[in-house]
């Protein structure tokens, strides 16, 4: 699929209902936008908005989706994991 083509944020591999909820309550309108997004502010964004703290694991899915838009493979969210742990640690 190209990148540019995808209308609808659950075309993204690993977007459900809640996760397009998430975008677009942080501003988000087209998945294009994704690929200008740095997913550890997206989910600083939600949890300020929704005044609550996210399972980390929204992290995880927010790089999928935007390495995906950036036109990397499609993998699976938990692949990202390690990832977010290194970065959150300062590693």
């Amino acid at each position: 699929m190209i990148r540019n083509e995808i209308l609808h944020f659950q075309d993204i591999p690993n977007v459900g209902k809640a996760i397009e909820k998430d975008f677009i309550l942080i501003g988000l309108k087209e998945p294009i936008e994704l690929i200008n997004q740095d997913p550890y502010l997206m989910y600083d964004k939600l949890c300020n908005i929704t005044q609550q703290r996210h399972d980390p694991c929204v992290i995880d899915v927010f790089i999928s989706a935007v390495n995906y838009m950036k036109g990397e493979l499609p993998r699976k969210w938990w692949e990202f994991t390690k990832e977010r742990k290194e970065q959150l640690s300062g590693k």
